[in-house]
């Protein structure tokens, strides 16, 4: 009975790593996936994303801001397990920690510089000062942070993902910009109700 036990121990261990090392955007068993909605003759236009033309001529945002390219702007990347995103990083602003469930991150910068860094699971933290052409990777679902430190100039970077829907959970924005019990937060953060309720109000709105 216990060696019996034990096989269907390791058959379902050795299943939950076979699932582990398949994780990620599923294979597809076409070349490519049509949403029902396109109707007609496909031509190149479902394969192109003409979104970032945007970005050309204009004037720079004068806060962070990203323009993503990802499945859901961008309906023919169903399937491929490759998205975008253009990240304009004005003098000072951040992109806050967040994580990525579904993709790591491949970052390229096109412009300027950036402070990076990521958390990993034994809370060790790991940063980098990206200069113009540096590219840096945030390993799958780790939280993660940019910050144009430079006073003057602006910085552009680009970021590709493994991912057609990468999905962004923003930390200060999940946690205090939900409906987790304040009692719950001022618990976890070792603080008293009156402080999470003073976060939390610059959130709203």
């Amino acid at each position: 009975m216990a060696s019996k036990l034990q096989f269907l121990l390791l058959l379902s261990f050795s299943y939950a790593i076979l699932q582990l090392s398949m994780a990620g955007d599923p294979d597809i068993l076409s070349d490519f996936i049509v949403p029902p909605n396109v109707g007609g003759p496909l031509d190149g236009n479902f394969f192109t994303f003409t979104g970032m033309r945007s970005l050309v001529g204009a004037p720079f945002p004068t806060t962070f801001k990203v323009l993503k390219a990802s499945m859901a702007e961008f309906p023919a990347l169903n399937g491929q397990s490759v998205s975008y995103a253009v990240l304009q990083f004005p003098s000072g602003s951040v992109n806050p920690p967040h994580t990525h469930p579904r993709a790591s991150e491949l970052l390229f910068v096109l412009m300027g510089s950036l402070d990076v860094g990521f958390v990993d699971t034994t809370n060790k933290l790991f940063t980098q000062k990206l200069q113009q052409g540096d590219i840096f990777v945030f390993p799958k679902g780790l939280v993660h942070f940019q910050f144009n430190s430079d006073a003057k100039s602006p910085a552009l970077a680009l970021s590709a993902f493994g991912s057609a829907s990468a999905g962004t959970v923003s930390v200060p924005n999940t946690v205090f910009n939900s409906t987790i019990d304040d009692q719950v937060l001022a618990l976890s953060f070792k603080t008293d109700v009156a402080t999470i309720q003073k976060i939390k109000s610059g959130f709203s709105g």
